[in-house]
């Protein structure tokens, strides 16, 4: 196991939570909400949106989630979040458009499954890019995982970053930083291009 997995709470496979969600089950309905709604709700209350409409949006791309998991032809392609979150947005900009757009014409209902496509495909792009990224951190190694993971998750100082490992000053904390920084773009877009 990579130690990048041991900073990220773990979850449950995504297959249990379909089949949860497939056959009404409680526990796994309560668990997409619990750890996807966040998300969501940052997203549509910093776009001009409340809480309650968070809610209602999030119950509506729940609900799509259902219709496409209880057809059987239905392979989902992503992170339940990942498609939750992008049904959400898509929901929330044609909510936000009806609202400026009172009076349009145009359906724009035909047009929301290509927009949902293309936006599952950019978040699926950016998974992608995550796990690259936690395999070229797994390939790090000590004392390089613990600087960047304390400076850029712990938000810590090159003092404390300093204190704790033993460097004479911050300042060959700080070089030792970059010189971690750069093998991991080395071994990031190493592995990007496999």
């Amino acid at each position: 196991m990579s130690k990048i997995r041991q900073i990220i709470p773990k979850t449950r496979e995504d297959r249990e939570l379909l089949a949860g969600l497939r056959s009404g089950d409680n526990s796994a309905i309560s668990y997409i909400y619990k750890t996807c709604f966040p998300s969501v709700s940052h997203l549509i209350t910093g776009n001009r949106g409340s809480e309650d409409e968070a809610k209602d949006i999030f119950q509506e791309a729940v609900m799509v989630l259902y219709d496409k998991v209880t057809q059987t032809d239905f392979e989902l392609s992503s992170k339940i979040s990942t498609f939750l979150y992008a049904v959400s947005r898509r929901l929330w900009l044609k909510q936000l458009n009806k609202k400026e757009n009172a009076y349009s014409t145009v359906d724009s209902d035909e047009y929301d499954i290509p927009d949902v496509e293309s936006d599952l495909q950019v978040h699926v792009e950016k998974e992608l890019e995550f796990a690259k990224m936690e395999g070229a951190m797994s390939q790090l190694g000590e004392p390089c995982l613990t600087i960047l993971k304390d400076f850029y998750i712990q938000n810590r100082s090159m003092q404390e970053i300093c204190d704790k490992l033993g460097y004479t000053n911050p300042d060959n904390a700080k070089t030792q930083k970059y010189k971690c920084l750069q093998r991991l773009k080395k071994l990031f877009f190493d592995q990007k291009s496999k």
